[in-house]
C-alpha cells in the first residue's frame, strides 16, 4: 500500500509551527517541524516523500532563499509559502521561482489542508513517475519481472542479454498478454543504449495520417517532435507494428535505410496478429520485414511454462493481499492441478486478473480458484487443456509450491518451515536443491 505522504513545516515560531502540524495531522498527514530553512535543508533531500510548507520571513536564511536552495536539491518537490499581510509581490516572487502556491496570514486552516492534498498529490505522481523510470533503466529490476525458472523462460533471458548487447533491429513475437512490451523494456536496458531515449509508440493507437506524423514529422509549434528524431541513438519500440500502412510502411523503410549500419535508432517491432494464419512476414511488405527481423525473439505463452505458472500467481497474490490488507488464499493441490491445467488464452496478464480476484474472493470467504477459471460457454467445469501431464508433474510442483511458500512466511527459518510441514531436515534440504531453492534468497 503506498506510503502516507509527509508535509514539512518549516517556521521560527514554534506556535505556528504546532498549531499547522496538529491541523495536518487531524487530515491523515504525517508532519515533521523544522525551525530554521537550515535545519529543513538537512532533512528534506532528494525524493523527500512529501511537501514542503514554509514560512517567509524567517531570521537567518528566510523562505526566498530557502525555496531557491530547496529546488536545487529536487527541483519537483511542492513548497507551499506563507506570507505576512502586504508581502503579497513577495509571494508572487515565490511563485516564478517555483513555489507550488501561498497562504496569506492568517490564512483559513480548510484552505491549508486543500492545498497540501493538491501538493501531494502532485508529489505523489511525481515520486511515482521517477520510480517507474527507474525501473525501467534497470536492466537488472526488470530481468527480475520476468519470473520464472522453465525452461522456456531461462531460455527467453538469454535472449534478452545477448540481443541487448547487440544493435540490429528486433521483432518480438508472441500472443496477448505474453508480456511483449516488457521484453522490449528489458532489451533496451541491458544494451549499450540504456542510457539513451526509450520512445513507445502503438501504432495501431493513431489514425494512418496522425501516425506518419508522430513518427516522421513535420512537427508543428505544439507537436512532439518525431519519434524517430526523438529517439535518436536509443530504441524506438513500435508496438503493433503489423498495423502500418502500406505508405507507413514504405516511410519507414526509407528511414532505417537512410540510417545506415550500425543503426542510429535502434528499432525494437512488437507483433500483436490475433488471427490465425496470419504472420507478421505474411502482412509487412517483405524488405520491411527482413530489416526489423533481424533479431527475433518469440516470448512464450504461460501454458508452456510449468510451474512458473504457480510461482507467478503465489507472487501475484502477495502483491494483491498487500494491497488489499488481507491474506492471500491458500492453494490446495486440487487447485494447483487446475491453475497448471488451465489454457491460459490470456496468457499472463489473464492470470493476473485471477490472481487479484482470488484475493478479493479469499477477502470475502467466497469462491474457489476453479470458478475463476472457467470458461464463460462453461460455467460448471473449469476450463482445463486437453494435453495430458503425468501426475508426478503436479505433484512435484505442487510441492515445490508448498516449500516455496513456507520458506517466504517464515523468512528463511529452516525449523519453523519443517514443523509446519512435518519434514525431517534432510528430506527438506534435499527437496529445496531438487527444486532450486535457496535458503539466502528468503532470508531478511
Amino acid at each position: 500500500m503506498a506510503q502516507a505522504m509527509k508535509i514539512a513545516i518549516v517556521d521560527d515560531e514554534q506556535d505556528m509551527r504546532q498549531s499547522i502540524s496538529q491541523w495536518l495531522a487531524l487530515s491523515g498527514y504525517d508532519t515533521e517541524t523544522f525551525a530554521s530553512a537550515e535545519e529543513a535543508l538537512k532533512g528534506v533531500g532528494t525524493d523527500y516523500p512529501g511537501i514542503v510548507v514554509s514560512d517567509i520571513k524567517m531570521p537567518g536564511m528566510d523562505g526566498m532563499q530557502f525555496l531557491k536552495k530547496i529546488k536545487g536539491v529536487d527541483s519537483s518537490l511542492p513548497v507551499i509559502m506563507i506570507t505576512g499581510h502586504g508581502d503579497v509581490p513577495m509571494a508572487v516572487e515565490a511563485m516564478r521561482i517555483g513555489a507550488f502556491d501561498f497562504l496569506e496570514k492568517p490564512f483559513n486552516p480548510d484552505r491549508m489542508t486543500e492545498l497540501a492534498k493538491k501538493a501531494t498529490v502532485a508529489r505523489r505522481l511525481t515520486l511515482d513517475n521517477r520510480e517507474l523510470r527507474r525501473e525501467l533503466s534497470d536492466g537488472g529490476a526488470l530481468m527480475k519481472k520476468l519470473i520464472g525458472a522453465s525452461p522456456v523462460m531461462e531460455r527467453l533471458k538469454e535472449d534478452i542479454l545477448d540481443l541487448g548487447q547487440a544493435d540490429g533491429h528486433v521483432l518480438i513475437e508472441g500472443e496477448t498478454g505474453t508480456g511483449k512490451t516488457l521484453v522490449a523494456h528489458a532489451l533496451h536496458a541491458v544494451g549499450a543504449r540504456a542510457s539513451k531515449k526509450f520512445v513507445l509508440i502503438s501504432c495501431a493507437a493513431y489514425e494512418d495520417e496522425a501516425l506518419a506524423k508522430r513518427l516522421f514529422g513535420p512537427a508543428g509549434q505544439d507537436d512532439p517532435i518525431p519519434a524517430m528524431e526523438e529517439a535518436r541513438n536509443g530504441t524506438l519500440v513500435l508496438e503493433d507494428v503489423e498495423a502500418l500502412s502500406e505508405t507507413n510502411q514504405a516511410r519507414l523503410l526509407t528511414a532505417i535505410n537512410e540510417q545506415g549500419t550500425p543503426a542510429e535508432t535502434r528499432i525494437v517491432a512488437i507483433c500483436n496478429l490475433q488471427d490465425e494464419g496470419k504472420t507478421c512476414e505474411s502482412v509487412l511488405r517483405n524488405d520491411l520485414f527482413y530489416r526489423l527481423a533481424a533479431l527475433r525473439i518469440t516470448v512464450p505463452p504461460l501454458r508452456s511454462r510449468g510451474e512458473d505458472i504457480l510461482t507467478l500467481f503465489t507472487r501475484l497474490g502477495e502483491g494483491f493481499a498487500d494491497e488489499y490488507g488481507c491474506d492471500a488464499p491458500e492453494v490446495s493441490a486440487q487447485e494447483a492441478a487446475q491453475l497448471l491445467q488451465a489454457p491460459w488464452p490470456g496468457n499472463v496478464r489473464q492470470l493476473y486478473n485471477v490472481a487479484e480476484r482470488a484475493v478479493l474472493q479469499n477477502r470475502r470467504g467466497t469462491g474457489t480458484i476453479a470458478s475463476l477459471l472457467m470458461t464463460e460457454d462453461d460455467e460448471s467445469q473449469p476450463a482445463i487443456t486437453t494435453e495430458g501431464k503425468p501426475l508426478k508433474e503436479f505433484v512435484e510442483a505442487f510441492e515445490r509450491m508448498l516449500i516455496d511458500n513456507t520458506m517466504r512466511r517464515h523468512k528463511g527459518s529452516i525449523v519453523n518451515v519443517m514443523e509446519e510441514l512435518c519434514l525431517p531436515r534432510r528430506t527438506l534440504n534435499e527437496k529445496m536443491a531438487k527444486y532450486g531453492l535457496q535458503r539466502s534468497d528468503y532470508l531478511g
